[in-house]
């Protein structure tokens, strides 16, 4: 069962291929679990940018963190309730660009 309404927060900053390809896969995922998604690019809040400068991809569901780094369609799938197997959460080192 999809948990629709979930809201969803990218944090991510220019240049980070990690976060473009995060975004293109949550662009993917939107109209199949629909959440909402917001993307904070980083760079424009130094608290944000010194917490999570090296790492972003960043995101949060519903305002709690769910992921850093590599994070896989079956953990959004699987947080935003759509029981896809698999623990949730980063699945890989945290990178940014």
């Amino acid at each position: 069962m999809t948990r629709r309404g979930a809201a969803l927060t990218l944090y991510s900053k220019p240049g980070c291929h990690l976060c473009e390809e995060l975004r293109a896969r949550l662009d993917d995922l939107q109209p199949v679990l629909g959440f909402t998604l917001t993307e904070v690019d980083i760079t424009s809040d130094a608290a944000l940018f010194a917490r999570y400068r090296y790492d972003i991809p960043v995101l949060l569901l519903d305002g709690v963190e769910i992921g850093r780094g590599r994070i896989s369609d079956e953990d959004v799938r699987a947080r935003c309730g759509a029981g896809a197997a698999g623990s949730a959460g980063s699945t890989g080192a945290a990178g940014s660009s």
